[in-house]
C-alpha cells in the first residue's frame, strides 16, 4: 500500500483543544520564561529582534501531485496506484459522462430548451476524485460546479435531467433553478444559489455529527465534505465557517476549487496571500494544496483528509485543489470579455484532468482510441435519451408549490392554494396547465 508520507498536511503545532485547561482559563507568566503564556498566543517565543513577517519572503505552500500532465507517475520509486483498475476506469467514465453532459446541456440552454446551466470543464478530476474517497453516509455540501460529485455518488442521468427540467421526478419538486441538485442518500444537501452559505452550514452539520458520535459511539464514522470556489472564500461565511469548525473541532473537510476566476474576477484581484491554503493554516486547520488536474493526488489527499478529520474526536481539514476554469462561469457569462481566448485554448491543450487520466490508462494498457470512441458515443446516446424523456415529462403537481415546508399546510398556504385554484378555473384560457401533473385538479 502506497504511503502518504509525501502528502504533507500543514498543521498547527499545538491545537487549542490540546492546550491544558489551566492555560486556557487563567494564564500566568512565570518570571524568566522564554515563551508567551498569554491566552491568545500560547507557546510563542519571546525575542528582542523586532521583525515584521513579510509573506513575500516566505516559501509558498507546495502543491501535491502524483502524476504529471503526460500521465506519468512523478515519484519513480512508487510502484503503482493503490486503487483497483476497475475503480479507476469508473472514475474515468464518470468524468467523461459529466463532460459529455455539459456540452449537450450548454447547447440546450443556447437553444432555449433550458433556462440556465453551469459546466465544470477542467474541474472534473476534483469532484470525482474527492467523492471517490467518501462513503455514502458522509454528508456533502456542494456549491454549483460539483456534478462529478453527484455522478460519483450514484446520481443517475435521469436524476440530473429531472432536476434540470424540473419535472415530476425532480427531488426538489421543481422548486429550484437548474444545477441545484440534492438527494437524501447518499447524504447530499441541496445546492443553494447564494455564495458560501453552505460553509458555516457544513461546520454546523459536522458539529452535529460529532455530538451524535459522542452520544452513540456505535454510530458509523462520518464526516462532512464542503465544496466551494476560491471566490466563495472571499465571503464572510468562509471565515465564519472555518473558525467555527476549528474552535469546535468539527469533522469536516473543506475542498476549495481554486480555478483562477470568480466569475469575471481573476485571483490576482481577489487576494494577495498564498492562495486559500494559507488561510487554513491561519485558522489552525490541517491544510494541503493539491494539483486538481491530477485525480490520483485529489483522491489520496481526500482519503487522508477524511482519516485526519475523524481523529481525536474530530477536526477540520482544508484542501485547496488547483485547477483552471476552462468553461464560462455559466450560460449567463461570456468569459472572453475578461480573458483572452488564447489563454483558454492553451490550458485545454496543456493540461486537463480527463486527458491526463486517459494518458495514464493508455500507458498502463487499460484504454485505447477505440474504447474512447465507443464509450463517448454510448454516453452521448444515453444523455440524449434521458434528455428527451425528461423534457417531455410532466411538471410536478401544482400543490407541490405549497407543500414541503411544514408537516401540515398552514392556514395561509391553504388560503393561497384555494385562491390559485379559483383563478385558474375562472380564466382557463389564460393558463396552459397540460404540462402539470393533475392540472388544476391537483389543487385542493
Amino acid at each position: 500500500m502506497q504511503s502518504l508520507r509525501s502528502t504533507r498536511f500543514l498543521r498547527s503545532s499545538q491545537p487549542l483543544s490540546k492546550v491544558p485547561r489551566r492555560w486556557s482559563n487563567s494564564i500566568s507568566q512565570r518570571p524568566g520564561s522564554d515563551r508567551v503564556r498569554f491566552p491568545g498566543a500560547i507557546n510563542s517565543k519571546f525575542t528582542t529582534d523586532m521583525t515584521f513577517i513579510n509573506p513575500t519572503e516566505m516559501s509558498n505552500i507546495p502543491t501535491y501531485r502524483v502524476m504529471d500532465s503526460d500521465g506519468v507517475l512523478v515519484d519513480k520509486s512508487r510502484k503503482s496506484i493503490d486503487v483497483p483498475k476497475e475503480e479507476i476506469l469508473t472514475w474515468y467514465k464518470n468524468m467523461l459522462t459529466v463532460s459529455v453532459m455539459d456540452v449537450i446541456m450548454f447547447e440546450a440552454q443556447r437553444q432555449g430548451r433550458l433556462s440556465f446551466y453551469m459546466v465544470s470543464a477542467g474541474e472534473e478530476g476534483i469532484s470525482v476524485g474527492s467523492a471517490a474517497a467518501l462513503t455514502p453516509d458522509d454528508v456533502v455540501f456542494a456549491q454549483y460546479r460539483e456534478a462529478g460529485v453527484f455522478q460519483q455518488r450514484g446520481f443517475t442521468l435521469k436524476d440530473f435531467m429531472s432536476q434540470l427540467f424540473a419535472n415530476r421526478f425532480d427531488n426538489s419538486k421543481g422548486r429550484n433553478m437548474p444545477v441545484h441538485y440534492g438527494c437524501n442518500y447518499p447524504r447530499t444537501h441541496t445546492i443553494s444559489s447564494p455564495l458560501a452559505t453552505q460553509i458555516p452550514q457544513a461546520s454546523g452539520a459536522a458539529y452535529a455529527l460529532k455530538l451524535q458520535s459522542l452520544q452513540n459511539p456505535d454510530t458509523p464514522a462520518r464526516i462532512v465534505a464542503c465544496y466551494f470556489g476560491e471566490g466563495a472564500a472571499s465571503e464572510g461565511d468562509f471565515h465564519a465557517g472555518l473558525n467555527i469548525a476549528a474552535t469546535r473541532s468539527c469533522p469536516v473537510v473543506f475542498i476549495c476549487r481554486n480555478n483562477g476566476y470568480a466569475i469575471s474576477t481573476p485571483t490576482l484581484e481577489q487576494y494577495r496571500g498564498d492562495g486559500i491554503a494559507s488561510r487554513g493554516v491561519g485558522y489552525g486547520i490541517d491544510t494541503i494544496r493539491v494539483d486538481g488536474n491530477d485525480i490520483f493526488a485529489v483522491y489520496e489527499a481526500m482519503r487522508e483528509a477524511r482519516r485526519l478529520a475523524l481523529q481525536d474526536g474530530g477536526k477540520p481539514v482544508l484542501i485547496e485543489a488547483m485547477s483552471y476554469r476552462v468553461s464560462h462561469h455559466s450560460t449567463s457569462d461570456d468569459s472572453f470579455a475578461y480573458r483572452a481566448r488564447v489563454e483558454v485554448e492553451d490550458w485545454k491543450r496543456r493540461d486537463n484532468p480527463i486527458i491526463r487520466l486517459r494518458k495514464w490508462l493508455e500507458n498502463e494498457g487499460h484504454w485505447s482510441e477505440d474504447l474512447e470512441r465507443e464509450t463517448r458515443d454510448k454516453i452521448r446516446k444515453e444523455v440524449l435519451r434521458e434528455f428527451g424523456e425528461a423534457e417531455r415529462e410532466k411538471k410536478p403537481p401544482l400543490r407541490e408549490a405549497f407543500e414541503g415546508v411544514y408537516d401540515e399546510l398552514t392556514e395561509e398556504a391553504e388560503a393561497q392554494m384555494k385562491e390559485l385554484k379559483r383563478i385558474l378555473e375562472t380564466y382557463p384560457e389564460e393558463y396552459d396547465l397540460h404540462q402539470f401533473q393533475d392540472g388544476v385538479n391537483g389543487l385542493r
